[in-house]
Parts: C-alpha cells; sequence; structure tokens
C-alpha cells in the first residue's frame, strides 16, 4: 500500500503545474494533500475526478486558507473530518481515514509564525494529535500522522540550523513536543532510516535560489506507530517533482 502527502500550496495553482500527470504517475493508493486553500465549491470538479479514487474534501471556513485533501482508491472502514475541536477543526487541519489495521492522519500543522504568534495555539494542536494517537494505540490499531508538521525536528532536518534558531518551525518548543511526539509509541521511520544524513529535504523557500541550493527544511513527515513500522517496506522523498514549495513524501507498507 502506498501512501503520498504533498502540501500543494493550493490546489488549484497547482493544477497548472503538471499536478494531475503526476497524480497518474504516482500510482498511490492514498494521496494526502495539505493547503488546498479552496472550499470544494470552488474547484473545477473535473479536477477532482480520478478513476477509481473516492475524494475526501475538508475546507477551512476562511476561504483561500489551509485546509486539506485525501484521494483514496482503498475504501476505508470510516472517514472522519477533524478531531472535534472547533479551533482546530473550521481551520480544516486534520482528516482521518479508518483502514482495517490503522487509522491514517492528514495533517497540516499550524505555522507557529514570527515571534511565536500562534505557537500556544501549535503546540495545543499537537497535543490534541498526540492524545488521538495515544488513544487509538490502545485500540490495538496502528497509527500513521502524515503532512506537514510545519517542525524541523533536529539540526540535520535544516540547512541553517544557527541563523534559525529563532525561527518558526524550529523554535525550541516545538522542536522538544516532536521529540515527547517520539517517545509516545511514534517513530520517524525516514530518519531511523536515514541516520545522519543531512540534505533530506522537503521545503524550500522561493527565495534566494533555495531549492537549486537546496538550502531547505524537512517539515513533511510520515509518523509511524510502533506497531506499523515492521511493516514499513520503504520510505522516501520525491525532491524531483516542482510545482510548490514543498515536495511530496511517500510510504510504502507491506499487505
Amino acid at each position: 500500500m502506498k501512501i503520498v502527502s504533498w502540501n500543494v500550496n493550493g490546489y488549484r495553482a497547482i493544477l497548472g503545474k503538471g499536478f494531475q500527470n503526476w497524480f497518474q504517475k504516482v500510482n498511490a493508493d492514498v494521496i494526502g494533500l495539505q493547503e488546498v486553500k479552496a472550499h470544494r465549491e470552488a474547484v473545477d470538479p473535473k479536477s477532482l475526478v480520478y478513476e477509481g479514487y473516492e475524494v475526501y474534501w475538508h475546507a477551512a471556513k476562511k476561504p483561500g486558507y489551509s485546509g486539506t485533501a485525501l484521494f483514496s482508491r482503498v475504501k476505508p472502514l470510516a472517514y472522519r473530518e477533524g478531531i472535534g475541536e472547533a479551533k482546530f477543526d473550521d481551520e480544516g487541519r486534520i482528516q482521518i481515514l479508518e483502514f482495517e489495521n490503522f487509522h491514517l492522519l492528514n495533517c497540516y500543522f499550524p505555522n507557529s509564525q514570527d515571534e511565536r504568534a500562534r505557537l500556544p495555539y501549535k503546540i495545543e494542536f499537537c497535543d490534541a494529535i498526540l492524545d488521538y494517537c495515544k488513544k487509538t494505540a490502545k485500540t490495538g490499531k496502528g497509527v500513521i500522522v502524515q503532512g506537514d508538521l510545519n517542525i524541523a525536528h533536529t539540526e540535520l532536518d535544516i540547512k541553517n540550523a544557527k541563523s534559525n534558531q529563532d525561527s518558526p518551525g524550529f523554535y525550541i518548543e516545538e522542536r522538544e513536543w516532536m521529540s515527547k511526539f517520539l517517545k509516545n509509541g511514534m517513530r520517524d521511520v525516514f530518519r531511523e532510516r536515514h541516520p545522519g544524513e543531512t540534505g533530506q529535504y522537503t521545503w524550500w523557500s522561493y527565495r534566494a535560489n533555495a531549492r537549486a541550493n537546496n538550502t531547505g527544511w524537512r517539515i513533511d513527515y510520515h509518523v509511524v506507530s510502533d506497531n506499523l513500522v515492521e511493516r514499513v517496506n520503504d520510505i522516501g522523498h520525491e525532491r524531483q517533482v516542482f510545482g510548490s514549495d514543498h515536495c511530496p513524501v511517500w510510504i510504502e507498507l507491506k499487505s
């Protein structure tokens, strides 16, 4: 089962950048998008039709902001939008597909913003995700949290660590939360399989030729619960795919 995640930085915008061709070529069972930035009725219905796939769309109440989407050709046992907390759900940040052996959370974590303006909200959101994972683990099912977490966990995950110590996404509070997340039954499988490697980034600023120079951050993840790790066949990034300031990331599970 191949699962792909991509912050597309606007669904309508990426349609003109080869998205539909990429969708067909990637041949994934589930594709989760973040930052779709549109209500479903504002999107050309034809652009949501992919043979064999069901589409699930969770827009923010605010037009042109945030939002997530899922395309799945594997029928889930259940689909859920949000986690029952309006302050998060109104921004379209969480979708959940329940399959036989695991829950897949497609998430767009908040940006903590300059001067920590939204850091308290971000940490509340993070803790809500952790709580959901803990509760799901108690049922015996696995969990995969995928998406743009807006956190570069360690200095390996960012090109210029020293100059970004006080930057959103690299605040110590966010990094400490990520460490806590990974001490509570969740695994950063990509990092485990690429220990010590630098340059493994998934987001690049549009400024200063950052992508060409690979001056980036690793902030897009598949974080997997302990009981699913042995099922991970492979995991990676599609850094050669353009169209957004993020690249797609993927995970492949053994059946």
